[in-house]
Formats: structure tokens, C-alpha cells, sequence
């Protein structure tokens, strides 16, 4: 005779949720490894596709396994792995895949700056810097292989939930527009391939906009947009209709985030107006995963924060800006809208 055991399911669940590293980790490996690249085709062993990328027959079956259990891939009751859609989010040519945002999480200049959380919490003050010496934003210049899993994780991030609120938006025909901060120009991309007849300016730092490019060419914009290279603590291109802002401003503490708006205030015609785009805090305890990209900012930067929306729009005051309407919205991106108070 067999005895039934209970589980707690309270320490299951909290098992669980401190278990949550290791799939984040085993995610990050599949995507560095291509798995769902060669799943593209069908179905295979384990063995056929260690082969294949370069792992351990045995131990990339243990790691496939646990990653059917939650979805990325598929285990058949004759040991083969499919592919999922899930896991094809992880494949390099796939539409909008997220393959750079797992390859940034999994990694050890990433992971490393989490272990500092707990400085952040009793401090305040950035994990990141703590545990690297460096602020991040000094920091990438001198790790260029770091920086590139960086702007991947932000080109995978702006296609499936920035770009497409900020592609919503209208824009007319001959419109100018500058993407402040705007990295390799997925945004900006988006923005002129949803809307024939605008012109646009990808604006960064000089080792961002050199290595930058790709998007345009992809979206077949190319011909509607130049590169500028700055800082927009000190200036942004002038005489634009419209300065976007995507995921920007919570990078930065207050002070620096007024400077930043300030800067396209200052730029932008008369008639113009700023785009900002961000995650928005809920003003009350209502759940949301926006809780969590704060906690992002609170380790990565120093005095970056998620915000609310008055949180954004006392902002948009401070800097000379009147907050004008919302014009695109998803589950937690937001689209918010200034023009000269």
C-alpha cells in the first residue's frame, strides 16, 4: 500500500517563484545556443541536435525537457523536441523575436549586477555600480560585446510592445521626427514604415550611431533617415516637428530626465511636440509588470525609476512642457503627448 503525502502548496509556490532564475537561465541558453533555429525545420532528438549547435547529447536533453514543462519546446512521448510557439520567439528570424532580450538576462554582466539587489534596497543607490565599479552608461562604452546584447534586448523589446503604440500614433505626410536616444532605430523604423512621407533623425551617442543602420535598411526606409550623433543632456537636432522618447526618461532621475525634455523643448518648432513613451506605474496596488522593470531600474541605473502617469506629467510641467493627451496605449505602454506650456 502506497501513503498520499500532501504538498504544501505555499512551499511549492515560493519554491517556485526562487526556482524562477534557474528557467530565465535555461531560456537564455536555449537562445544562445539556437535550439529553436534548428527547430525550425521539425521535430528532432536531442542527440541530432546537440550535434547540430555544439552541446552534450545528454545534458541538452535535461535541458530541453525542463523547458517543455514551461512551454519553450515540446517533448514527445518518443523523446523528440518540437518546436513550440513559444519557443519560436527565440528563433533569429523570426518577426519581432525575443531572442536578444533572453540572450541580455541570461547574462553574466546582467545577472552579476541582480546579485546586488539587496545593496540597492538598503542603499538606493545602483546594484550595477556596486558590483562593476561603473555606472551603466560608462560602463558599455568600455564592454562593446556587453553594450551589443544591450541594444538587442531593447531592438526585441521596441518590436513586440514600443514600437507598434508608437506607430499608432499620427503622423502627417512631410513630418520630421527625431528619436532622441533611439539606438539602432528600431522605433524610428517602425514609425516611417507606418507612415509614407515622413523623415526622421536617429539621434545617440557616437559608438551607438555608428554601429546603427540595419533597421532602416530592413524596413526599407533608409532613404527617409540620416544619423546624428550627440548628447542630449547638452542638445538635440533642431527644427523637428516631433522628438520621440522611447523607454528614455526612466533611465534617469528626475533632474536629468527634466534635462533631457528640456532639450527637445528648446529644439522642437513652436507647433512641435514630444512623444514620450514609457511603462506606466498603476497609481494604486493593482498588479502589473511594470512593478518589476522598475525593480530593473533600481538595480541597473542611478535614480532611474518607472513612474505614474501625473509622475511623468509634473515632468513634462517642470521642463516647460503641457502634457496634451495619450495618443496610443497598450496593457502597460503608454504614449504620452507635450507640446510648449
Amino acid at each position: 500500500m502506497t501513503s498520499e503525502v500532501t504538498e504544501n502548496p505555499l512551499a511549492a509556490s515560493l519554491m517556485g517563484l526562487c526556482a524562477s532564475n534557474r528557467v530565465a537561465q535555461a531560456v537564455g541558453v536555449a537562445a544562445s545556443l539556437g535550439v529553436a533555429d534548428e527547430l525550425a525545420s521539425g521535430p528532432r532528438s536531442a542527440e541530432d541536435l546537440a550535434t547540430a549547435v555544439g552541446a552534450h547529447p545528454g545534458a541538452l536533453r535535461r535541458l530541453l525537457r525542463a523547458l517543455s514543462d514551461v512551454g519553450v519546446f515540446q517533448e514527445r512521448e518518443d523523446g523528440i523536441f518540437a518546436p513550440t510557439p513559444l519557443g519560436d520567439l527565440l528563433r533569429s528570424d523570426w518577426p519581432h523575436s525575443m531572442r536578444g532580450y533572453a540572450l541580455l538576462t541570461s547574462s553574466p554582466f546582467h545577472r552579476a549586477a541582480w546579485t546586488g539587489l539587496e545593496h540597492s534596497v538598503r542603499t538606493g543607490e545602483s546594484a550595477f555600480a556596486h558590483i562593476h565599479g561603473q555606472e551603466l552608461f560608462e560602463y558599455l562604452p568600455d564592454h562593446p560585446a556587453d553594450g551589443e546584447l544591450l541594444n538587442g534586448a531593447m531592438i526585441a523589446v521596441s518590436g513586440q510592445f514600443i514600437a507598434p503604440a508608437f506607430a499608432a500614433c499620427d503622423f502627417a505626410p512631410g513630418e520630421a521626427i527625431v528619436d532622441v536616444g533611439g539606438g539602432h532605430g528600431a522605433v524610428l523604423a517602425s514609425i516611417l514604415a507606418a507612415h509614407p512621407g515622413t523623415e526622421g533623425v536617429l539621434f545617440d551617442l557616437p559608438g551607438v550611431i555608428a554601429t546603427s543602420g540595419d533597421q532602416f535598411r530592413r524596413a526599407g526606409v533608409e532613404d527617409r533617415c540620416r544619423k546624428v550623433a550627440g548628447d542630449f543632456f547638452e542638445s538635440v537636432p533642431s527644427g523637428a516637428d516631433t522628438y520621440v522618447l522611447s523607454h528614455i526618461i526612466h533611465d534617469w532621475d528626475d533632474d536629468r530626465a527634466v534635462r533631457i525634455l528640456a532639450s527637445c523643448r528648446e529644439a522642437m518648432k513652436p507647433e512641435g511636440r514630444v512623444l514620450l513613451g514609457e511603462a506606466l506605474l498603476n497609481e494604486g496596488p493593482a498588479p502589473s509588470r511594470v512593478k518589476w522593470l522598475d525593480l530593473e531600474m533600481l538595480v541597473l541605473t542611478s535614480g532611474g525609476r518607472q513612474r505614474t502617469r501625473s509622475e511623468y506629467e509634473h515632468l513634462f510641467q517642470r521642463a516647460g512642457l503641457q502634457p496634451t493627451g495619450t495618443p496610443a496605449q497598450s496593457p502597460i505602454f503608454n504614449v504620452l503627448e507635450a507640446r510648449h506650456a
